[in-house]
């Protein structure tokens, strides 16, 4: 009998990820998608854009009160976006 070499699905499609280069570019999509459900309605409402660059999350808010309010919780919500991919993915956010 021989022994054969079983890997996880997720494994081996992760892998083929990697060495394609797609891996970040697909959790960065992930995380601009979940911008609605981890902020909520409320705020999703007021966001005009999002886009990644360098590991910095750019929103584009068009509520000023909202801005300033968002500001104060840079941190967290950089926290609360990197849980909810299950990676780190940004380190910070600039509210435009």
């Amino acid at each position: 009998m021989f022994k054969r070499d079983v890997q996880e699905l997720k494994n081996l499609i992760l892998r083929n990820l990697r060495s394609q280069g797609l891996e970040t570019p697909l959790l960065q999509k992930r995380l601009i998608d979940s911008w609605p459900t981890v902020m909520g309605d409320a705020v999703a409402c007021y966001t005009h854009s999002l886009y990644i660059r360098n590991q910095t999350l750019f929103v584009h808010l068009t509520s000023p009160a909202l801005r300033a309010d968002l500001s104060m919780r840079r941190q967290d919500i950089v926290k609360q976006l990197n849980e909810h991919v299950g990676s780190q993915v940004i380190a910070d956010i600039r509210f435009n």
